[in-house]
């Protein structure tokens, strides 16, 4: 009897926790750093902090030893590198009140204020000049007119920039930069712009393919995939998609990679699929617990090796969410002790591959072996048919790929880089609700990843993709040229010439 009721409450178990995950979606807290209290949740007693469990965000975005995040606040004074407009405001009067004479400068008070100037749109009117010989009349000279990007268009390379900016850098939809541009009394007409969109990410594909191949050229990198709803016409509603990403950052053990990213469409999230984006690659591939990679290392792989490392954070978050159910005392040691091991991460961030190996060794390595025996121990001693039973078999099951960190001190322990790189994809599907076509799925690969990359790498998005586009556009930058606007590589050019405004 005793069994049969283990078995019936691990039953229920299933449907109470997702009726406690749906109204965590509704009701609860979106972020992952909150305090959960194991024993009396309303007791304040500093001395029983063993008995608290501080839930601190499973994330690699911690400073490295030494250095403290600076808050990028302007006190006392505005940045240095912004133009300044100087106003001077004399007194009514310099005379004297006493002797009526002139009165001398002894000094000011200057004060700095934030201004803006809103978006001033103008019309660029390009003459070229006609020359013909009085003598023979035959000759004719005329300089040649400038490369476009839309020939016979009506706007600029640098207002084509500044849509698709918007679009893929800020997630504006189209629909509302239209109505924005109709309060300046310019009405463009969401079709036209999506065009100018698409023959963006036509001149940038050759950029975009650079980018990639760079990126799996890598010894380690990290994919992430996440739905994209795509209008099918044929069906009369949406079909799911997938955009894949593929990304690198050696930043936390100081390698030389920069950080970037690649994002794939593809209409399936099968191991097919990520099979054929991947190619020849050989290396590290960091990833969570999805079964399409797994399917990748195997031996007899023709393209090359593929060691699969997962994630963490992943096995982290099964047993927080099950310990906000149950609040039981074994998901609390289990949380107490991933959380160990994530401030060890955060203190040897940004040092050497080879240190951090050690520093792992040393310290790490022990409360992965405590670990992995208190989820043997506890598995033996609960019903097979619990959730922590699952979570406890989710574990056993990547315990290689979770636990290959320790032997390689460039790799992390998750996969969190790549996932912070889906949340602009998912900003922006949540704005523009789903992508008009394929080849509108493609453009928005194209120019988010260029744009994202830019972004990554310190870089004002725009000036960026203003400059790429005008020195491809104008032929100054060749197709075996591209590798010098990445965005780790780029230098801005000086390819406009200075423009004659009329009054």
């Amino acid at each position: 009897m005793r069994q049969k009721v283990a078995e019936l409450e691990a039953q229920l178990a299933a449907p109470n926790k997702l009726l406690s995950s749906y109204k965590t979606m509704l009701f609860g807290s979106r972020s992952e750093k909150a305090s959960i209290v194991v024993n009396d949740q309303a007791r304040l007693d500093l001395g029983d902090l063993d008995e608290t469990v501080v839930l601190e965000a499973a994330n690699d975005d911690m400073p490295s030893p030494g250095r403290t995040r600076r808050r990028h606040r302007n006190i006392g004074a505005l940045p240095k590198y912004l133009p300044r407009v100087t106003q001077i405001i004399e007194p009514d009067s310099t005379q004297c009140a006493c002797c009526q004479g002139d009165m001398h400068r002894i000094g000011q008070d200057v004060s700095e204020a934030i201004d803006i100037v809103p978006a001033v749109l103008r019309v660029i009117a390009t003459v070229r000049p006609r020359y013909a010989c009085r003598r023979c009349e035959t000759d004719i000279v005329q300089a040649p007119a400038p490369r476009r990007m839309i020939e016979g268009g009506m706007a600029t390379t640098s207002f084509i920039a500044w849509i698709v900016t918007q679009r893929f850098g800020w997630y504006l939809p189209l629909y509302r930069q239209s109505q924005m541009l109709a309060g300046h009394g310019l009405y463009l007409d969401r079709s036209t712009m999506g065009r100018w969109v698409q023959r963006t990410a036509w001149w940038l594909q050759g950029l975009y393919d650079r980018q990639l191949r760079f990126i799996h050229g890598q010894a380690r990198i990290h994919v992430d995939e996440t739905r994209m709803p795509v209008l099918d016409p044929g069906r009369g509603k949406e079909r799911i998609n997938q955009f894949w990403a593929h990304g690198i950052d050696d930043a936390p053990w100081g390698g030389p990679a920069p950080p970037a990213v690649c994002y794939v469409h593809a209409r399936s999230r099968s191991h097919r699929t990520i099979s054929e984006q991947l190619g020849a690659y050989a290396g590290i591939l960091q990833v969570d617990g999805y079964t399409a990679y797994k399917a990748l290392e195997t031996a007899n792989r023709s393209s090359g090796s593929i060691t699969l490392a997962f994630c963490l954070a992943h096995l982290r978050r099964r047993f927080v969410d099950l310990h906000k159910s149950t609040a039981s005392s074994i998901t609390a040691q289990i949380i107490k002790l991933l959380g160990r091991i994530y401030r060890i991460e955060a203190e040897i961030r940004g040092i050497s591959a080879e240190r951090r190996l050690s520093a792992r060794q040393e310290k790490s390595k022990p409360l992965m072996i405590e670990l992995k025996r208190l989820l043997d121990n506890t598995l033996e001693r609960i019903s097979a048919k619990s959730t922590l039973a699952q979570d406890i078999r989710y574990a056993q099951g990547h315990w290689v790929g979770l636990s290959r960190f320790l032997d390689d001190g460039r790799i992390e322990v998750d996969n969190n880089m790549i996932e912070r790189q889906m949340r602009p994809i998912g900003i922006s599907r949540r704005n523009s609700l789903f992508a008009g076509s394929d080849g509108g799925a493609e453009s928005w690969a194209i120019l988010a990843s260029l744009l994202q990359t830019a972004k990554l790498n310190g870089l004002d998005p725009f000036a960026w993709l203003n400059d790429v586009l005008t020195r491809i556009v104008s032929g100054e930058i060749r197709n075996n040229e591209l590798d010098q606007l990445l965005a780790w590589n780029w230098r801005p050019g000086q390819t406009s010439a200075p423009l004659e405004i009329a009054a």
